[in-house]
């Protein structure tokens, strides 16, 4: 929900509906998520609250995760005061009492963890979140954090997409399937530089996609996120599109079959030298 943005609720519903038709039910949002549309700071999190006031019944077929600690000017804030201040501030913006997941968006290297932990914790006991995840943390990160904290850290947040290969190798995906994580994977096609590349890497790993888009006819961003989706850790693709046509052909990654070679051939494609 990074560009879900504007004052049409009606179009805003109608987009969470084609969501939910797709067979879409994670929803992850940020309090961020409004300066970076030229909005107020939450105005997504407002926004989705607005549809939620308007259709209540929705929230019971959405698992709504959400993450703070992002402050424009700061710019991070992980502080036990401040977290617990910008969960409630979710929470009242989304007009719910409880979200299933909330995750750090990124890590504030003046906090200890173990005050982080205190006010997750806190959070977790009063019922205003479900479970714990991360966002840009590295898997050191990661590990500081939960060595202090009794609830498990369910899920992290990487930029992860057939452009973006450094959960591969520096530990994430990993540290993921070692500790049983959900991946959450951000920008799966690149910022959109896979759907119009522009450069000769880009244009390359296009060109392998491609290849496998056709032959189980599917659109080439469906054949990104099957290609995120073929690693063993499952990461999920977080889709970022407000089209609902395009919404609609998110289940089309399901389709393709990757053979190990065309697994590779994407990732050669994307280092831009052969494998070992």
């Amino acid at each position: 929900m990074w560009r879900f943005r504007g004052d049409d609720v009606a179009a805003a519903h109608d987009l969470v509906e084609a969501a939910l038709d797709a067979g879409v039910t994670l929803f992850d949002t940020a309090d961020i998520y409004g300066p970076d549309n030229g909005e107020a700071f939450g105005a997504s999190e407002a926004l989705l609250g607005r549809v939620l006031a308007q259709a209540p019944t929705l929230a019971q077929r959405m698992v709504i995760a959400t993450k703070g600690g992002i402050i424009p000017g700061v710019p991070y804030d992980s502080s036990a005061t401040y977290l617990e201040s910008a969960i409630d501030a979710s929470l009242r913006r989304l007009g719910v009492d409880r979200v299933a997941l909330w995750q750090i968006h990124r890590p504030d290297i003046l906090t200890h963890p173990a005050e982080i932990a205190r006010a997750l914790e806190g959070a977790h006991k009063a019922g205003k979140i479900g479970a714990v995840g991360v966002s840009n943390y590295t898997p050191a990160q990661v590990e500081a954090l939960a060595a202090h904290l009794s609830l498990p850290v369910v899920s992290c947040q990487p930029e992860f997409s057939p452009l973006a290969i450094a959960p591969l190798s520096d530990g994430v995906l990993d540290q993921a399937l070692a500790r049983n994580m959900t991946v959450l994977a951000w920008s799966p096609l690149g910022g959109g530089r896979l759907a119009a590349p522009t450069d000769d890497r880009a244009r390359a790993v296009a060109a392998v996609l491609d290849e496998v888009a056709e032959a189980f006819g599917v659109s080439r961003a469906a054949a990104a996120y099957s290609w995120i989706m073929a690693h063993p850790a499952r990461p999920i693709p977080i889709v970022g599109t407000q089209t609902a046509a395009r919404i609609a052909e998110i289940p089309d990654a399901y389709k393709p079959r990757w053979t190990r070679a065309d697994w590779y051939r994407v990732l050669v494609a994307s280092m831009g030298a052969p494998l070992p």
